[in-house]
């Protein structure tokens, strides 16, 4: 029979019994989920009512990911689903749906931020890089510039300690399966304290 979205078969409020005016119609027609996994990237294009095009993403691996106070984005690698409020089994399955968060490369924001500030980010790198990065010359306008911004410059401890693994936790904000795309943002604030405090929950149970 397929999947269907309509709510003639539904009961009423009141709990009453509807009366079936019509059968079933392509308009009320639905589909199944995408189930979009980890992996190299992979779409399928879906034709929708009136001839619009859908992209089912079936596996991604990259999306642009933004920095709310910084205002910076950035295309970046998922690395791993670690929750979803949902439902347990997608995060097992490593699926990826809106609102889940996701563990993405934190390498192309540190970059930006020490170029951008002049300000190392990750305590492990090597000194050598560190030093080659130095001996390139800048103008007096371009330091100047720099120390202006070091100013007004914070960085809150939860991400400064991500930056530190090399992994942010970001949530996602796009529909994978309708659009075919993975986008979202950085965790910042009392977003990523309560999603922190979730996890630890969840890890917390797993453990007893």
């Amino acid at each position: 029979m397929g999947i269907c979205r309509d709510t003639m078969h539904k009961r009423r409020h009141t709990g009453g019994k509807r009366h079936q005016l019509r059968k079933k119609r392509k308009f009320e027609m639905g589909r199944p989920g995408a189930m979009t996994k980890l992996g190299a990237k992979r779409i399928h294009l879906v034709r929708g009512r009136g001839g619009n095009m859908k992209h089912r993403a079936m596996r991604l691996d990259t999306g642009n990911f933004s920095w709310g106070t910084e205002v910076c984005t950035r295309k970046t690698r998922i690395l791993d689903v670690t929750y979803n409020a949902s439902n347990n089994e997608l995060l097992r399955t490593k699926t990826l749906v809106k609102n889940c968060i996701v563990q993405i490369d934190a390498t192309p924001f540190r970059q930006w931020y020490e170029k951008h500030y002049g300000v190392q980010l990750s305590t492990k790198r090597s000194k050598k890089k560190d030093e080659e990065e130095d001996d390139t010359k800048k103008s007096k306008h371009a330091l100047a510039k720099r120390t202006a911004r070091q100013k007004t410059r914070t960085l809150e401890s939860g991400l400064a300690d991500q930056f530190n693994s090399g992994r942010l936790y970001a949530c996602v904000s796009s529909r994978p399966g309708q659009s075919g795309r993975c986008d979202g943002y950085i965790l910042e604030g009392a977003e990523l304290a309560f999603y922190k405090r979730q996890m630890d929950k969840k890890k917390g149970k797993k453990k007893d």
